[in-house]
């Protein structure tokens, strides 16, 4: 057991560089940028904006509606935080229902496209722009990963 123990980090120092071999090249897309480049993109992105502007001014309806029924913590102020919150649970399933459905055709050529310029210049993974930043899942990348001129390109063939 500890001969296995020593050889361990051995066999690591000896296989690492081969996991990192540059065949895996990663690639960035901006998603959004890309679907306002689709026939029916528009449709998307409005009813993105439309969504996030509803929910928005309705999380502002209930953090004033919780402000009230904290100051004063009426049956009549409890039952409109409670309505309200309905509310905001009822639209969110609604818009995420009308959001996907109107992806849905547009990932199918959006996620063709990204693959083809993707195995066409050498990228195993493409990311999200956006998603990586936002969680940063990437610290840096170069200019040279960035697929987004490539892929509108490819859509608009």
């Amino acid at each position: 057991m500890k001969r296995f123990l020593f050889l361990l980090p051995i066999a690591l120092l000896i296989t690492s560089p081969h996991a990192q071999n540059g065949r895996g090249r990663v690639g960035f897309v901006n998603v959004p940028k890309l679907v306002t480049a689709l026939p029916g993109g528009a449709n998307y992105t409005a009813i993105r904006k439309k969504a996030d502007t509803d929910l928005t001014n309705q999380q502002k309806n209930l953090q004033a509606l919780l402000t009230k029924v904290n100051a004063s913590p009426t049956a009549a102020n409890k039952a409109a935080f409670s309505k309200a919150q309905q509310t905001y649970a009822n639209s969110q399933k609604t818009y995420q229902t009308q959001i996907a459905n109107a992806f849905k055709p547009l990932a199918t050529k959006l996620n063709g496209a990204i693959a083809k310029v993707a195995k066409a210049n050498g990228f195993s993974v493409v990311l999200d722009q956006e998603v990586a930043a936002r969680t940063r899942l990437v610290v840096y990348a170069n200019g040279t990963s960035d697929l987004t001129a490539a892929v509108t390109k490819e859509l608009k063939k």
